[in-house]
């Protein structure tokens, strides 16, 4: 079903998933669930039916921090260092090998129930500034300011850029 896909060796870790497409929208939301290779789940089935109703071709989901868990509060405190590592490469080295990619921030205010998960935006924000992207949200920015998560999604909202010095601001940068 997807052709983008990679993982770690037991698929606890997801990077990237997605489809190929001439002009694809990239998505960083906060962490994989159940979508693997062969299936979709919620997140990103509304994922890719935005890219589709806003002219893009393809898509690949990615996440601030790619342990999964069907409930953000499961995941543990402590940072798995390898797995943040790792994640924060794959997502560096896929913008890197293409060119002029947008990228839909879209993690939501869950963003706040882990360090890491604001950590690694604020790492993905300077890694990604040196290869000429853009950034959006959909729909209006949460009372907090953070982009809104696809699985809140209305297919009626449409793609704004994003204000990376607020969203610094937000983050406590």
């Amino acid at each position: 079903m997807y052709d983008i896909y990679s993982n770690n060796k037991d698929d606890s870790w997801r990077y990237t998933l997605g489809k190929s497409g001439s002009r694809t929208l990239l998505t960083i939301g906060l962490n994989p669930s159940t979508a693997t290779k062969e299936k979709s789940d919620t997140t990103v089935a509304k994922v890719e039916g935005a890219a589709s109703r806003n002219g893009f071709d393809g898509f690949v989901m990615l996440n601030l921090y790619p342990v999964r868990s069907t409930n953000y509060n499961a995941l543990p405190v402590a940072i798995d260092v390898a797995a943040y590592n790792e994640n924060l490469d794959q997502i560096e080295s896929l913008i890197a090998s293409g060119k002029n990619s947008v990228i839909w921030a879209a993690w939501g205010d869950s963003i706040f129930a882990r360090t890491y998960f604001v950590e690694s935006a604020k790492q993905l924000i300077v890694r990604l500034e040196k290869h000429n992207v853009s950034w959006c949200h959909f729909g209006s920015l949460t009372g907090a300011g953070q982009p809104r998560h696809p699985s809140r999604l209305s297919y009626d909202w449409s793609f704004s850029p994003l204000d990376l010095g607020a969203l610094a601001k937000t983050l406590g940068t």
